[in-house]
């Protein structure tokens, strides 16, 4: 197992479209297993795999206090079944240290493939809502900044690339 690199905001290999998962094989194992690995160690909920420069409809969660209930979603889809959007204050790995007030939907219920091509869905509100809209967003080369006005957006973009010449140099 190991602990990947998170990419930053504003990299743009986050805002790569990921790829279809079409075979399963012992290289995606493991790094689905690298990505709780960094999931955990960076205390997230829930990790996408382009954040970890993986650019395959792969994301894993798990909402346990103790970490025993990993949930991996492969080639992932929702569809809205509460209309009425709630605020959350989201963060993300890949804007470390800004936590934002987000509209997402409600209710969804997400179509997944697990770890083996199994398919299954499940109905999910509150955080896992929140959390399951976030990480396709991922997929699909969103992030949560592009929720937020370019005031805000190009403000976070400074400091984060501040903190990075900061780190670097």
């Amino acid at each position: 197992m190991a602990v990947l690199p998170v990419l930053e905001f504003p990299d743009p290999r986050l805002r790569k479209v990921a790829e279809p998962v079409t075979e399963f094989t012992d290289a995606l194992q493991t790094q689905i297993d690298d990505m709780f690995d960094t999931m955990y160690e960076e205390k997230g909920l829930g990790l996408a795999a382009t954040q970890v420069d993986y650019h395959y409809r792969v994301v894993v969660m798990d909402f346990s206090e103790d970490r025993s209930e990993p949930l991996v979603f492969i080639n992932p889809e929702f569809e809205v079944l509460d209309e009425e959007p709630n605020e959350y204050q989201e963060g993300c790995l890949s804007v470390p240290g800004f936590y934002e007030h987000i509209y997402r939907a409600a209710k969804v219920r997400v179509k997944a493939l697990d770890r083996h091509g199994k398919p299954f869905s499940l109905d999910v509100d509150e955080l896992m809502a929140v959390c399951v809209q976030h990480e396709i967003d991922h997929l699909d080369g969103k992030l949560m900044v592009d929720y937020l006005s370019p005031l805000k957006r190009n403000r976070i973009k400074s400091k984060l690339q501040k903190a990075q010449k900061k780190r670097e140099g």
